[in-house]
């Protein structure tokens, strides 16, 4: 309960503020507050202070001593004030506030990087790196030079590689080395990203991360599948951390890759058990994170496999499908050939062969034998007298003049017997 002033000067007790009260920037995003007693304030009281920050971020302390730390971004301006409190019997009383402000950092508007992330990388059990990304401010000139640095305790260091966009800006960090301690529990890591120009004054950003929230787990080791009685048995170690097991939680994904399903279980175990069907086959990955998901999941571990999924089934219905599939074919092309009359022409008939030359003389000797029996013998018989060391023999093809060449070819015959 706070005492009126004027029932305290009537008493001859005086609450006084601070005096000398400053600000003063010590480290990035870190502000050293600092003020004196009032030297009239009467010395027989116990005095505190109660210290009040504005702004980036309101928040209310006591204390007994006359200065304090705080790590707060500063790039929009810090304020904050103090007053004395003293007290008397069982009361507090208040002196009047005293309020002192740092200015915004200088810069044009929207020309400090936007979007900044980062993550922190545990390489082994002792160190860490740290990957950091970012976009340009939309009204950053394009020759404008980003450069980073991240503060860790008493650690500061700038950054040493960068990622380039394609007007060759810096947007993003490596540090593959760091001073952060994988070991320590919300500490907090202090990025600051400033820049420069020849258009425009670029203006400074400050953002705060606590190391753990940024920190990306290691993916699980050692992953092994057992059988045990009628249960299949997932073990594994935990992450490459410098934290115990208890510290870590788990997913495990089962896949049926017979079925296409996915089982999803958490566990705070390094083992799992499940029930699996002896005729599919599965997949099992697992991934981790600290306790109450303070960080980013790892990875998923490479898949292991487990289980022979029976393919009878699946023979018959191929043995089906092709039966249906040769039935189909054989349809279609029976329809085709029948419509195309394809099979007269792939399978012509075998034609009978023909002896055109025995045919000939058969026809020949029947009309020989027919004209011999009438042409008149003894001119024909003359006619053979005046072959005395040839023989005509005449083959030739029908005529129009039948009797004539009847004739003579009767003739010729009987010649060819005489001689």
């Amino acid at each position: 309960m706070a005492i009126q002033p004027n029932l305290l000067q009537a008493k001859g007790i005086q609450v006084l503020p601070p005096v000398n009260f400053t600000l003063t920037v010590t480290a990035l995003a870190e502000v050293l507050l600092h003020w004196k007693p009032n030297p009239d304030q009467h010395q027989n009281y116990t005095v505190n202070y109660e210290v009040e920050i504005i702004s980036p971020v309101q928040e209310e302390y006591d204390t007994k001593h006359t200065h304090s730390t705080r790590t707060v971004v500063l790039h929009d301006g810090f304020s904050a004030q103090v007053r004395t409190l003293l007290f008397y019997n069982s009361s507090k009383i208040e002196s009047e506030w005293v309020t002192e402000e740092l200015p915004a950092l200088a810069g044009d508007a929207e020309t400090s990087v936007t979007n900044l992330f980062c993550i922190v990388y545990t390489a082994s059990y002792n160190t860490a790196s740290l990957h950091c990304n970012w976009f340009a401010g939309k009204q950053a000139p394009t020759d404008t030079v980003y450069l980073l640095f991240y503060r860790y305790n008493n650690y500061t260091e700038q950054c040493p590689d960068y990622l380039k966009d394609k007007w060759q800006r810096n947007v993003g960090c490596r540090f593959s080395k760091t001073y952060i301690d994988p070991k320590q529990i919300g500490t907090l890591i202090i990025i600051h990203v400033n820049g420069s120009s020849k258009h425009a004054a670029i203006k400074p950003l400050e953002q705060l991360f606590n190391q753990n929230t940024i920190e990306k787990i290691n993916p699980p080791r050692n992953v092994t599948i057992s059988l045990e009685q009628n249960e299949t048995l997932v073990t594994w170690e935990k992450p490459i951390s410098p934290l115990s097991k208890a510290w870590f939680c788990y997913e495990v994904i089962i896949h049926n890759l017979k079925t296409g399903t996915n089982q999803l279980s958490k566990s705070t175990s390094n083992d799992f058990k499940f029930r699996m069907d002896v005729t599919s086959r599965y997949s099992i990955q697992i991934r981790a994170n600290r306790q109450y998901n303070e960080g980013f999941w790892s990875e998923w571990t490479d898949p292991l496999f487990i289980g022979e999924e029976r393919k009878e089934n699946q023979v018959g219905w191929v043995l089906i499908l092709v039966t249906v599939t040769m039935c189909f074919i054989t349809l279609f092309i029976a329809t085709a050939c029948k419509m195309c009359h394809l099979w007269s022409r792939l399978f012509p008939p075998i034609p009978t062969p023909k002896n055109n030359l025995k045919d000939l003389f058969s026809a020949k000797d029947y009309e020989i034998r027919y004209n011999f029996s009438l042409a008149p013998h003894r001119e024909c018989y003359t006619r053979a007298r005046t072959y005395t060391s040839e023989t005509e023999t005449e083959v030739g093809s029908y005529i129009d003049d039948l009797g004539s060449y009847n004739e003579d070819l009767y003739c010729e015959v009987l010649e060819d017997s005489v001689i």
